[in-house]
């Protein structure tokens, strides 16, 4: 099944794929998901979602296939069983930013879908409305976590510029200014 998600954040492209890059700075902005461990290049942990009536809580790692900064162009390959053995979940997922000003950022996410189980039943309409509830708690979450980063950058630069002021020579002859 085929799911087709966008979501901006105001930041410049580049800072966001830095961020979204870094899975260990953006699981927790996912409800639900947890990261467990991170092994190599292959990240492990849980997301529990709640399908309908249904929540099921897969087990299951995540792997970089592609991080094409170029083209702003990420592939996440997913795979995960439901901890109850009711099923599992495998997902392939395509991420990719486009720069919309110098301080906002599109960010389109096509997920090819498979799941098994009690989840499955409730077909791509329910599983397309949890997909763009999820993704919307998602980017509200990313973009707090870009908001913290920038704020700690400006905070970082104004300490810079402090530095730089106060090491500026001050010439002793030059006596009050009027």
């Amino acid at each position: 099944m085929d799911l087709n998600n966008s979501f901006e954040v105001a930041a410049d492209r580049a800072t966001a794929w830095r961020v979204l890059n870094d899975v260990e700075r953006i699981a927790p902005c996912l409800p639900g998901a947890q990261l467990e461990e991170i092994d190599g290049d292959e990240y492990k942990g849980n997301v529990k979602v709640k399908v309908g009536p249904v929540t099921a809580q897969y087990k299951g790692k995540a792997t970089f296939v592609e991080q094409n900064e170029a083209e702003g162009k990420v592939i996440i390959k997913g795979a995960g069983r439901d901890s109850r053995g009711a099923g599992n979940a495998n997902a392939l997922i395509t991420a990719t930013l486009h720069e919309i000003d110098a301080n906002n950022t599109r960010v389109d996410v096509h997920t090819d879908l498979s799941i098994t189980g009690k989840a499955a039943q409730f077909g791509r309409g329910v599983m397309a409305e949890v997909s763009a509830k999820l993704m919307g708690k998602f980017a509200e979450n990313l973009q707090e976590l870009l908001a913290e980063e920038q704020a700690g950058d400006n905070a970082a630069q104004a300490d810079t510029e402090d530095d730089a002021a106060a090491t500026e020579p001050v010439d002793a002859d030059e006596g009050p200014r009027k």
